[in-house]
């Protein structure tokens, strides 16, 4: 089931969807004594997770891990590993156990077998999956003509290697780690949050 929502401005935006998240993190607290969080980067939904990290939830049963992530060390500017850590993981959610998608591998093409076996050990179906969408279309890192899109689209595995034709929307940093189409659709609530008029056209 498909239901879209529309808001007359980004707080009242962030406030229905930091609840739902909560509503449903702690939900599966209650039900399973465990949860977990599958996070986007970017910018947009930073107002979220910086709302949702003082949520009043045992954060220690929760797990967090990626959508995607870039290829680069976590300190590294392009990170989503950082963002989140700057963002989500603070104050109450300091707590959670993270699982990071990059690892110690030279490329995602070699370390997609070491995501994937960390990833299998989340708790699923994935109770929450935030996702954003970039201005090209593109989801996670399945973007348009990337080498490894096929795959990653029809994959039974979780987690999918991903290099991106550079673009605008890319930058330099084209290789990637997603989760594959599969991988997405492990979630319990599947949220695509666009804010503006130009992605809504998309």
């Amino acid at each position: 089931m498909i239901t879209e929502h529309f808001f007359d401005s980004r707080d009242e935006l962030f406030a229905a969807l930091n609840q739902h998240c909560i509503e449903q993190l702690r939900t599966s607290l209650q039900q399973h004594q465990q949860a977990s969080l599958l996070a986007s980067g970017g910018s947009t939904p930073a107002p979220l997770y910086e709302r949702l990290s003082k949520a009043d939830l045992d954060w220690s049963k929760v797990d967090v891990a990626l959508v995607d992530e870039r290829w680069v060390d976590g300190e590294h500017a392009g990170s989503n590993e950082a963002f989140i850590h700057r963002t989500l993981l603070q104050d109450q959610a300091q707590a959670a156990n993270f699982v990071p998608m990059k690892n110690s591998h030279s490329s995602p093409a070699k370390g997609v077998a070491a995501c994937e076996a960390a990833y299998q050990k989340l708790h699923r179906p994935f109770t929450l999956n935030i996702l954003g969408m970039g201005p090209d279309g593109h989801t996670a890192s399945l973007f348009p003509h990337a080498e490894g899109l096929r795959e990653a689209l029809s994959s039974d595995k979780l987690c999918a290697a991903i290099t991106a034709n550079r673009s605008e929307v890319t930058g330099e940093l084209v290789e990637r780690m997603t989760l594959s189409l599969h991988g997405i659709l492990q979630s319990q609530s599947l949220v695509l949050l666009i804010t503006g008029q130009e992605k809504l056209k998309v």
